[in-house]
């Protein structure tokens, strides 16, 4: 099979990070509706043959301080509206099995990973509650240090406390994912944090939208030596899409924009805290989206690099797509929505990849660790009693108010 639309076809595409649930829930947008600026809808997914897609429950820490879960519920809740909605074209995801049944079955399958360890407002009783609604993955960090995990979004601010990687509750919240069988998730995280992950963790882990930082020195993509302890952990990472990460002009000069930026965010903001409410996600978005159509698009030969990369340093294995779309202001050149997936196929065999080694780049690699991480549950379970008493002699972390 040489064809790349027929090796495209044949494979289970799963992309594992879209923000795409900000729409659901602040601007009533359905799903099956037209794109309208967007980037991924269900028309756009069955063009680019998107069988499934993990949607990203993000509280934004700012704007939703002092109610992180209650934002988390409701990014939930438009999710799971969206499956009832429409039980005939979408399908409630909660596992590798979940995901294959779909797809033979013509059904785009919607799964949940929280992007945001602050969600669980340090509590582990609101992580199991998350995961029995159908959450499969937590991104332990966002931009923001929270109070058990360090970001790498924030290490240069020094008015931030930091823990130096892992708090021991935070080694706590990996072992109880494991334990649960909820895919832990190192994109955003510092690189000591990312470490003290690995040093914990008892099931391989995740990348679910980061890239290469030998290509792009963005501190949220992996460096070789992170690729390799990927693959060692036999996880997969997952590259991102947004220019800034994948090439380097680009991020430059977005860096350059934002001290206009900030005044036009800082603005914005200023008229929604006199209205007392949250500044609606896509209006900062849109504010964003403005700035990016001044620079030229990243090639689209960049985000092939860093995926071509990540599959010959971490090995095949171990590589595929976290595209972050709908949450990032523009995407690379020839991509405008799902739909153009299949130029990725196209691109990746033009380099001598094969239609083995697409599958597994496209989704295969993500539902082998995903059955990992479920399988790991009950072994995970041998040590609960260690664990337990491990985490009884930790201080109770204080929720958040």
């Amino acid at each position: 099979m040489t064809d790349p639309n027929a090796v495209h076809a044949s494979a289970i595409v799963i992309d594992t990070h879209a923000d795409t649930p900000q729409r659901f829930a602040d601007e009533g947008w359905d799903f099956t509706g037209p794109l309208d600026g967007g980037m991924l809808n269900l028309d756009s997914a069955q063009r680019g043959n998107l069988a499934a897609e993990f949607f990203a429950i993000w509280a934004e820490p700012t704007q939703w301080k002092g109610h992180y879960a209650h934002r988390t519920l409701a990014l939930i809740d438009a999710v799971l509206e969206q499956v009832h909605r429409h039980p005939n074209r979408m399908r409630l995801g909660m596992s590798a099995d979940d995901i294959e049944a779909a797809h033979r079955d013509g059904v785009f399958c919607a799964l949940m990973g929280i992007e945001g360890g602050h969600s669980i407002e340090n509590d582990l009783g609101l992580l199991r509650k998350f995961y029995r609604l159908g959450v499969r993955y937590m991104t332990l960090t966002w931009a923001n240090t929270n109070e058990w995990a360090d970001s790498s979004g924030d290490l240069a601010d020094e008015t931030v406390p930091h823990h130096g990687g892992l708090t021991d509750f935070g080694r706590s919240v990996v072992r109880e994912m494991n334990r649960l069988g909820m895919m832990v998730d190192v994109s955003h995280v510092s690189d000591k944090t990312f470490h003290d992950v690995l040093a914990t963790t008892r099931a391989p882990i995740i990348a679910t939208h980061s890239s290469a930082r030998a290509l792009t020195p963005a501190p949220r993509n992996l460096t070789n030596e992170m690729l390799r302890a990927m693959a060692t952990n036999n996880g997969v990472v997952m590259v991102n899409f947004y220019p800034g990460f994948i090439e380097d002009g680009w991020r430059l000069a977005w860096t350059a924009q934002r001290p206009e930026r900030q005044v036009e965010h800082e603005r914005v903001a200023a008229e929604y805290r006199a209205k007392g409410e949250p500044v609606p996600y896509a209006i900062s978005n849109g504010i964003d989206r403005a700035f990016a159509a001044k620079l030229p698009r990243a090639p689209f030969k960049s985000l092939i690099d860093h995926i071509d990369h990540v599959a010959q340093v971490a090995g095949i294995d171990h590589v595929g797509i976290g595209t972050d779309f709908d949450g990032i202001p523009n995407l690379p050149e020839g991509i405008d929505s799902a739909a153009d997936l299949p130029k990725i196929t196209a691109a990746l065999m033009e380099r001598g990849y094969t239609a083995e080694q697409i599958r597994k780049l496209l989704g295969g690699n993500l539902l082998r660790v995903f059955r990992d991480v479920a399988g790991a549950r009950d072994v995970a379970g041998v040590h609960d009693v260690q664990a337990a008493a491990e985490d009884a002699a930790l201080p109770r972390q204080p929720r958040m108010r």
